[in-house]
């Protein structure tokens, strides 16, 4: 996807506020049984479609809104993932303000999660 140079600046504003990590060092984590909380922000649609297994889906229209009464502790580890990385980043951003000190972007997103051969869990049709 070609995206517009405001919403590339924006996404770099954010990511020189936030902590990120990526995609191997999550599934890393995952394969040493940590237990992560991984919410991924895309849309309802794309999260319906395919993600990470065990994600749960707090979209990134709704995350500032639903984020306290989901996960009310604002010093949990909390891995944010989108479809590459970007919109995830504007969210961590965003909660972040909110007195969330441990919200970490997932660089990549589940596009290069799904390259490196991670598992995914898909809609069954």
């Amino acid at each position: 996807m070609q995206h517009s140079p405001e919403f590339l600046a924006i996404v770099e504003r954010s990511r020189a506020r936030i902590q990120e990590t990526d995609v191997h060092a999550v599934k890393a984590r995952v394969d040493n049984g940590e237990p992560l909380v991984i919410i991924d922000v895309r849309e309802d649609l794309e999260f319906a479609a395919k993600r990470i297994p065990g994600s749960v889906h707090l979209g990134k229209g709704v995350i500032e809104r639903d984020i306290e009464a989901h996960f009310p502790d604002k010093h949990q580890e909390l891995l944010l993932v989108c479809g590459g990385g970007f919109r995830s980043a504007l969210a961590a951003d965003a909660i972040q303000q909110m007195g969330y000190t441990r919200a970490i972007s997932v660089d990549g997103g589940l596009r290069l999660w799904a390259e490196a051969g991670y598992p995914v869990d898909v809609e069954a049709i």
